[in-house]
């Protein structure tokens, strides 16, 4: 459990997406688990690791606040909402769902090789504020609800739909999903939702992963978070592609 933490720490700062790993072992390693406590303790070793990352890149890329700050607070607001909602999702609803959406950033992310590389923002003003609220809104609700791919689908929408690079998105990325894990706790903790024991010792695994991925991504640049986000979706797709096959088969 401390290994698979540890590996998603470092993916999760290098480009989102360490839930991938971190959920299916907590699935694996906790079978008689609600759906509410894997995801309540997912989060618990998460939010560890979100928060050395955030400061990491904060201080290393100083991504620029007014962009990162109404995309963390309306983050924040949609995963307590998704949160609410998580106790309704069947556990046979996970990997449909979320391999749905994975395909689609896929297809997308190949389609654009040169996507992400330089920022070349599509919004100025208001409009762009609009835009980083809604992204975070959206993504909000599903962290909150789900969880898994958060960071990466946070880094996709703020490449694909914003115009920033890889490096830039990584950086706001980040704090959102901290304030999404934040919200999520808020609503898992009251419910006694969380396995204290196992979200802690794997928070302490996801920050070592995370200081050393965001330093990595840092010192990498934007070609090398990309590089490690196409990676990674072929690899998650290969896998729940399997896990969903299997479950609807078996």
């Amino acid at each position: 459990m401390g290994l698979a933490a540890l590996a998603a720490g470092w993916i999760d700062a290098v480009v989102g997406g360490g839930g991938l790993i971190q959920l299916p072992a907590l699935l694996l390693g906790f079978p008689g688990a609600t759906p509410v406590q894997i995801l309540a303790t997912n989060k618990l070793g998460s939010i560890c690791g979100t928060t050395v990352s955030s400061i990491t890149y904060f201080r290393r890329v100083r991504p620029d606040l007014s962009t990162a700050l109404p995309l963390a607070g309306f983050a924040f607001l949609g995963a307590l909402g998704g949160a609410l909602i998580a106790s309704m999702i069947p556990k046979s609803a996970f990997n449909p769902i979320i391999l749905v959406v994975l395909v689609g950033v896929g297809i997308y992310t190949l389609a654009k090789p040169s996507m992400g590389q330089i920022s070349a923002l599509r919004f100025s003003g208001r409009s762009h504020l609009v835009v980083a609220a809604l992204i975070g809104l959206g993504v909000g609700v599903y962290d909150g609800a789900l969880g898994p791919g958060t960071g990466s689908f946070f880094v996709f929408a703020l490449v694909g739909l914003l115009g920033y690079g890889f490096l830039q998105a990584s950086a706001k990325a980040k704090i959102a999903n901290w304030a999404t894990n934040v919200a999520a706790l808020a609503v898992f903790i009251p419910m006694g939702a969380v396995m204290w024991k196992v979200g802690l010792l794997m928070g302490v695994c996801n920050m070592l992963g995370a200081y050393l991925g965001a330093r990595t991504a840092v010192a990498r640049g934007s070609g090398f978070v990309r590089s490690v986000f196409v990676v990674l979706l072929v690899a998650f797709i290969l896998k729940i592609g399997y896990d969903t096959y299997a479950q609807f088969t078996g």
